[in-house]
């Protein structure tokens, strides 16, 4: 017997809640090494040299700037997602007049999920914007955008954003955020489900019970679909979120344009390799911690 449905929307946004805790412990350092090449991609050769110069220069907390908002972020984005992901699931049975109970196809589940990023992106977006302006402080300072000695704190970063631009400007790069999410948790929620149904064909059994590691690695390859599809468009975000702390900054199309223009091409993959390291560990963590508490709470509350 189904939960009631309020019941299973907290189940759900519980569930999501500690998926992004674990995607955000397992990957953060990663994080914050593309966030600094993807904003500032001619100070750094490569992810080694922009980890080593972190480390020496800032030091261990260096890689870690920015957890706080960071947690924030993912625990909001992915409880939201979470939750509007099975009300989307209904949505597309509606449409496709399909009963309550059955079982979507995985390119329905991957629709549901892209139009649960839509929600997903307005609980993203501010956080995001304070987590990127953290970890790329020192190098605003040292390109000589910002002035220096300024203190780097969530709550500095904020009451920053709020003097300059109201509660608005945490907003800044929604567009590209939403432009971002749609496909890219569109190739997440698919690539995910497809390795599933793949894992539990070969295993003859269903999907709930092909084990630890296949659910791991089937999160890390929807991951990894999700940043090789959308990497040129986060990069972009970045760059909007964080340059928009020197003064106002263009949107989406004149900033993509810009850096074509300026840079070319290479510069939008700035950072694309600590982000193809990360998204396995992080992305499978993510989808391990959702999927076992889920059915620890539908197992406790469900009946």
């Amino acid at each position: 017997m189904a939960p009631h449905p309020i019941i299973q929307a907290i189940i759900d946004f519980s569930a999501g809640a500690a998926g992004g805790t674990a995607c955000v412990l397992s990957g953060q350092p990663f994080d914050t090494a593309k966030v600094k090449m993807q904003t500032f991609p001619s100070m750094y050769r490569g992810f080694v040299h922009c980890f080593a110069s972190t480390y020496r220069e800032v030091g261990l907390r260096g890689l870690y700037k920015g957890t706080t908002p960071a947690l924030i972020a993912n625990i909001s984005e992915n409880a939201v997602l979470f939750l509007c992901y099975n009300f989307c699931q209904d949505v597309v049975r509606y449409t496709s007049k399909m009963g309550r109970d059955e079982t979507l196809s995985d390119i329905q589940k991957a629709c549901a999920g892209s139009l649960a990023s839509i929600f997903s992106s307005l609980a993203l977006c501010p956080t995001e914007l304070v987590k990127c302006r953290l970890q790329a402080m020192h190098e605003m300072e040292a390109s000589g955008k910002i002035a220096s000695g300024q203190k780097s704190t969530v709550w500095t970063v904020v009451k920053t954003v709020l003097r300059k631009d109201g509660p608005l400007g945490f907003y800044q790069g929604l567009t590209t955020t939403i432009v971002r999410e749609m496909p890219g948790y569109f190739c997440f929620f698919g690539a995910y489900e497809v390795s599933r149904s793949t894992f539990a064909q070969y295993m003859g059994t269903d999907k709930d019970g092909i084990g630890m590691l296949p659910l791991m690695f089937s999160g890390g390859f929807g991951g990894a679909c999700l940043w090789l599809v959308v990497y040129p468009i986060d990069c972009v975000k970045s760059r909007i979120q964080v340059h928009s702390l020197a003064g106002r900054q263009e949107g989406f199309i004149k900033t993509f344009m810009g850096v074509i223009r300026n840079e070319g091409f290479r510069p939008l993959y700035s950072g694309l390799t600590p982000t193809m390291i990360r998204t396995f560990p992080a992305n499978g963590a993510l989808f391990l911690a959702y999927e076992l508490s889920r059915k620890a709470m539908m197992e406790r509350f469900g009946d």
